[in-house]
């Protein structure tokens, strides 16, 4: 594979799939029609979630079995670090993210020079793209809070998995991200600011998922959230190597 260049990245899209089938193909080709590289991490899927990206022209990698989004994506970013790309970005396969807005996140990391850069429903003007329920916005809250103390800066959406990591990050996360639900995206953000990691965010827009269901219910959320906050406060996230620059 041959990597695409942006402002000095040389970077790729990341997407981990399960059984998306039915949105996949569309996601791999819009991603492409930009001109960009994407890697499709099959999480053990059932369907024919690998076949059609890899018709489509994507990188596919498989999974022997599902192990959650931070599984798969760890699996993709050890393929990044491995074929010499400094960059990531993280898109879902379900067609939520705006890929459009990727060039929102190259820009963003260019002129920050930031560790990591979240796209945030909650900054956007109109955050109506997509409908969050009261206790998930709740908990969504109470998670940016606990971010933002780690990072030193004020993060509104660190649930989001539009996210691009770059650098000596995207090198330690290829080992060292978690596996279960919200490890990979608030755990990563507070082990990150607390490494000295530079985190920002921009605003874009997500859309509703147009095929599938989420993966947790809200009562799994809700239980995940608790179980995150209780990790950040009691300081048993992951521990990545302090950031010298």
């Amino acid at each position: 594979m041959r990597p695409t260049m942006d402002r000095d990245l040389n970077f790729i899209v990341l997407t981990p799939a399960f059984n998306e089938a039915d949105s996949i193909s569309q996601v791999v080709r819009e991603v492409m029609s930009y001109g960009f590289r994407i890697v499709v991490i099959d999480d053990g899927s059932s369907d024919a979630t690998s076949k059609m990206a890899k018709d489509c022209g994507a990188t596919v990698l498989r999974m022997p079995f599902q192990t959650g989004v931070g599984g798969a994506l760890r699996c993709g970013m050890r393929f990044a670090v491995e074929n010499s790309f400094n960059a990531i970005v993280q898109i879902d396969a379900d067609g939520q993210h705006p890929i459009h807005q990727i060039r929102s996140l190259l820009q963003a990391a260019h002129q920050t020079g930031a560790d990591m850069v979240i796209g945030s429903r909650f900054l956007s003007p109109d955050d109506r793209g997509m409908t969050v329920s009261a206790i998930r916005r709740i908990a969504m809250k109470v998670l940016a809070w606990r971010a933002s103390r780690a990072v030193n800066a004020p993060l509104t959406d660190v649930t989001s998995g539009f996210r691009l990591i770059q650098g000596q990050l995207l090198t330690e996360l290829a080992t060292e991200l978690p596996a279960y639900f919200l490890g990979d995206t608030f755990e990563a953000v507070v082990a990150s600011g607390k490494a000295g990691y530079r985190v920002v965010e921009i605003p874009v827009t997500i859309a509703e998922r147009t095929h599938g269901v989420s993966s947790a219910s809200t009562f799994q959320a809700t239980k995940w959230t608790a179980r995150a906050v209780a990790t950040s406060i009691l300081a048993v996230y992951p521990r990545l190597q302090r950031k010298f620059d």
